[in-house]
């Protein structure tokens, strides 16, 4: 059974990896033609109000998923009552954010935030739905079907944001690319997925819901308050200008973290949450994992620092030059992510939700003490903060796993060296031809060729276990697809 887990586990990691590449490929293609098409200061206009937004949208779409997921036995009754109890929280939230949106105007200094937050408020009842939805789906391990709904869902707003920035709206097309984004993404999983909420609703149920959920809730809006502050105080301390050079060049590292975090979270969760009574499965699972994402994401990274400023011109074009040193920034920042929530995710199917409260509670405290010193330094100093928060966060969340799985920092660092080695060796090749005279295109060209090359033969000289198992898992997928 743990060898059919841990099999489960890794092929849905590269089923949905395969989703998030597709759908989110399809989502950065429609943010690049809009920063094309769109100044600076409506990028942060919006960019604002989503920070805002996001912050209230954690009230309904975390904690009580995961409680649906992690309990074993959680039936109809839990997942209606989870329903019923988010939507009528969500309009709470947002007839609060409708009545606020002025005092957020006079605070942030801009009229128009009151009409963008109102209408991009209205994700609230609509994610309170999505996120059961989102639930059901983890915890039944149905990727295909979330990779067609979410596909769609993309698609759909993609187009009508790029039209309405053609036809002038201006920052009209960035609410309704993030606002339409959600609403076919739910009606298309109300369709295709199947799940319907019984008419059932029981207190008893929700209490053990909320006796597991309110802590991850607690957590989650702690992270999400944590990392959205630093766009909060740019907003507030400098220009929307600067918030939309800054959110710009963080866009590419967190675009490639988007499709990895939310996979490895969706996929290992549940499986952990299975075997939580299982040490070694669990150690296992874990291992795989972290090699697994720390393969794929550091030449990622270590290759977005390396392209960063012909990618920047030929993308994005020359107005928004200065996002490159916000994108080599934020690249550092996220270098040692996946050790981060994979051990976060451990930790929360071990049942220890109270300890991981304690432990966020270390580390955004620190950060916070962080951010707040480095705003004397500018915009720049307030992204590099994020580079020292990020490696201590790492440390303290390793930190309870020698003891849960017996696998301590000596362990996990060592089986991240061999990959980290090399995308570095990759990433100075890279850097070395960015000083070849050539048109920026034809040099991000050529660099990323190299790139792919390189680390793809390197895997293959030091015959590393991650690149080898993931072409195998491939190769199953594709014979189990032949007729």
């Amino acid at each position: 059974m743990a060898k059919s887990l841990k099999a489960k586990t890794v092929s849905g990691f590269l089923y949905k990896m395969m989703e998030r590449v597709g759908a989110l490929g399809v989502n950065f293609a429609v943010s690049v033609i809009l920063a094309r098409l769109l100044l600076p200061g409506e990028y942060g206009l919006v960019a604002l109000s989503v920070v805002l937004i996001s912050i209230l949208d954690v009230f309904v779409t975390h904690g009580f998923g995961n409680s649906l997921i992690a309990d074993k036995h959680s039936d109809d009754v839990d997942f209606s009552t989870c329903f019923y109890f988010g939507l009528a929280l969500s309009w709470v939230v947002y007839v609060g954010v409708f009545f606020a949106a002025p005092a957020c105007a006079v605070f942030f200094k801009d009229p128009l935030i009151v009409p963008v937050l109102r209408v991009l408020a209205l994700r609230i009842p609509i994610a309170a739905v999505n996120s059961v939805q989102h639930a059901f789906v983890s915890k039944h391990m149905m990727f295909r079907k979330f990779f067609i709904s979410t596909s769609i869902g993309t698609v759909l707003s993609g187009i009508l944001a790029v039209a309405m920035a053609y036809r002038g709206w201006g920052v009209w097309a960035l609410v309704a690319q993030y606002l339409g984004n959600v609403v076919c993404d739910t009606v298309c999983l109300w369709i295709i997925v199947g799940w319907r909420p019984i008419r059932a609703f029981s207190l008893r149920r929700l209490g053990k819901i909320y006796d597991y959920g309110w802590k991850i809730l607690v957590v989650g809006l702690i992270d999400t308050v944590y990392g959205r502050l630093r766009s909060l105080v740019i907003a507030r301390e400098f220009t929307p200008g600067d918030l939309a050079y800054y959110n710009n060049g963080n866009h590419f590292p967190r675009f490639s973290m988007s499709i990895l975090e939310p996979t490895i979270n969706s996929v290992l969760f549940p499986a952990l949450s299975q075997c939580s009574d299982d040490q070694k499965t669990m150690r296992d699972i874990t291992r795989r994992m972290i090699g697994l994402g720390t393969y794929l994401v550091f030449p990622v990274m270590i290759g977005l620092i390396a392209v960063a400023k012909p990618l920047v011109l030929v993308l994005l074009t020359e107005k928004w030059l200065p996002s490159v040193v916000f994108l080599q920034i934020g690249c550092l920042a996220y270098m040692l992510r996946p050790l981060q929530f994979i051990n976060t995710c451990v930790i929360k199917a071990s049942g220890r939700s109270g300890l991981l409260l304690k432990l966020d509670i270390l580390k955004k405290g620190l950060g916070l003490l962080v951010l707040f010193g480095s705003v004397r330094y500018g915009v720049t100093g307030v992204a590099l903060s994020a580079v020292a928060v990020n490696l201590f966060s790492t440390l303290v969340n390793i930190a309870p796993n020698r003891t849960i799985l017996a696998y301590g920092y000596g362990a996990q660092f060592w089986d991240i060296a061999k990959s980290a080695f090399l995308a570095l060796a990759m990433g100075a090749g890279m850097f070395a031809l960015s000083f070849v005279r050539l048109p920026p295109l034809a040099v991000l060209c050529l660099q990323c060729a190299f790139g792919a090359a390189f680390y793809a033969a390197g895997s293959v000289a030091t015959r590393n276990e991650h690149f080898a198992y993931a072409l195998d898992m491939l190769r199953n997928r594709m014979k189990r697809k032949q007729p």
